[in-house]
């Protein structure tokens, strides 16, 4: 298992990703940073929990429209059904990471 060091909202955390997914874990931790920022450019820092919900929230919500229109343009066929699975799947990943994350801004806040 291998560890990525990556920074949101000014913040240090170590994510353990599996080998060779360095280089993607660190990509998206950008993604989420950029999302975070966008946030606390529009209502400042309302605390880190808050804030990688909301973010979540929002990831989540591109997600799932991109795979709306992905539906809509490709109708019910195969394409569509494995586009389900990875959105799925991509939504697990969101999920689990913002879990890690919570838990680590809360071990943050109440060492």
């Amino acid at each position: 298992m291998a560890q990525v060091s990556v920074s949101i909202n000014g913040r240090g955390y170590q994510i353990s990703c599996d080998a060779g997914q360095e280089e993607h874990l660190a990509r998206l931790a950008e993604y989420v940073d950029k999302k975070v920022s966008e946030l606390v450019s529009g209502m400042g820092q309302v605390g880190d929990n808050r804030l990688l919900v909301m973010a979540s929230l929002l990831i989540a919500d591109e997600l799932a429209e991109s795979y709306g229109k992905l539906r809509d343009v490709e109708g019910d066929g195969a394409l569509a059904e494995e586009a389900e699975k990875l959105a799925d799947s991509l939504a697990t990943s969101i999920d689990a990471l913002a879990l890690r994350l919570e838990t680590v801004a809360e071990k943050l806040e109440h060492p």
